[in-house]
């Protein structure tokens, strides 16, 4: 995705989480603070404690503007790790922090204003109001801070309005479909205006063509706001579409993070290089993994293609003008790729690293 609207390398992440930790089961506390459990396989610690780790020892930032995705196979622990963010499930151990402000230490009145306003989360199930309209159930976060009415219902007008329900306001739950119940739901995280979106697999029980229509709005929504995005799926085709990076995990840890390219292009481990096998490589790998060393005629050159360009685009730049193309990055030339050079990226040939 890479649409991050701010400088995400120089500014402090807006969660930060470190040795985060859920366990269920008797004598929980014990497991992180033993490292012979907290080494043990799943089944075998459920064996010996009768314990289930369903996030083990995980540590990762979220920049400012960023979207951040996690993602994993049923069970791997990403939802249970996205509701221990605003403390709607109980960690069990490590660290929380939320603009210098630690989750943990939150007494209610802290964690009511945490998940009012400066987190709101999406759900899988969208847990709307039967008997509300539209624009109330838009509204209800806002009713809930003690708004007047009519502010409420005009921010929540406008919000509507932006998420494509305009002239659907006075519809109830029941009269809408799938797609049109989930954006109401997103209007509703987004009228409190929070500082970051949680999402919960928001998308998974919609049929394909409207799982699109809810992503493609996700992207024009992140461009358009840059809003901190948290972003829960089981699907590494949504992961590579929406993600700036993408924590990948199994059996409760995360096994890799990094940008989609990076997870693409060099697999942590095996269990991450069979996940992405059937990626289309050439959809997901930027031109700067595959250029070299070489001159060009600079932004002006005919067949100038940005750094950042997929080399599905690159392919067809090259195939029309049957040359080499210049990579190019703020009107300064990189390098150039050329036909052999994209279809070693396609095949997953490993290039031979050269200086630019």
């Amino acid at each position: 995705m890479s649409t991050t609207t701010t400088d995400s390398a120089t500014t402090a992440p807006v969660f930060s989480v470190e040795g985060l930790w859920k366990v269920f089961g008797p004598k929980a506390d014990s497991v992180p603070a033993d490292p012979e459990l907290a080494a043990l396989p799943p089944a075998e610690l459920r064996a010996r404690t009768g314990c289930t780790a369903a996030v083990q020892d995980v540590s990762f930032d979220v920049r400012k503007g960023e979207v951040f995705v996690v993602m994993g196979l049923s069970g791997s622990g990403k939802s249970t790790l996205v509701r221990c963010l605003t403390r709607l499930i109980e960690p069990t151990a490590g660290t929380i922090v939320i603009d210098g402000e630690d989750v943990r230490a939150m007494d209610k009145s802290r964690l009511r204003e945490l998940r009012r306003h400066r987190a709101a989360m999406v759900f899988q199930h969208f847990g709307l109001l039967p008997h509300r309209t539209v624009l109330d159930n838009v509204a209800y976060g806002l009713e809930i801070q003690g708004m007047g009415k009519a502010e409420r219902r005009e921010r929540a007008r406008k919000v509507v309005e932006k998420v494509g329900l305009e002239g659907m306001e006075q519809r109830r739950p029941g009269q809408l479909s799938g797609g049109q119940q989930q954006r109401v739901g997103l209007a509703r995280a987004l009228a409190v205006d929070p500082e970051v979106l949680l999402f919960d697999e928001p998308f998974s029980a919609l049929d394909p063509l409207i799982r699109r229509d809810m992503q493609e709005e996700v992207v024009r929504m992140h461009r358009e706001e840059g809003r901190t995005m948290v972003f829960i799926t089981h699907d590494l085709s949504e992961a590579l579409k929406l993600g700036d990076r993408i924590a990948l995990m199994r059996d409760g840890r995360v096994v890799q993070l990094g940008t989609p390219e990076e997870i693409v292009g060099s697999p942590a481990d095996d269990y991450v290089r069979e996940f992405v096998r059937d990626v289309p490589r050439e959809q997901v790998m930027t031109v700067r993994t595959a250029m070299r060393a070489g001159d060009c005629e600079g932004p002006e050159h005919p067949g100038a293609i940005a750094a950042d360009a997929v080399v599905a685009e690159a392919i067809k730049v090259v195939s029309r003008s049957r040359k080499p193309a210049c990579v190019v990055e703020d009107g300064r030339c990189l390098g150039v790729v050329d036909h052999e050079r994209l279809l070693d990226v396609v095949a997953g040939t490993e290039l031979r690293k050269e200086a630019v």
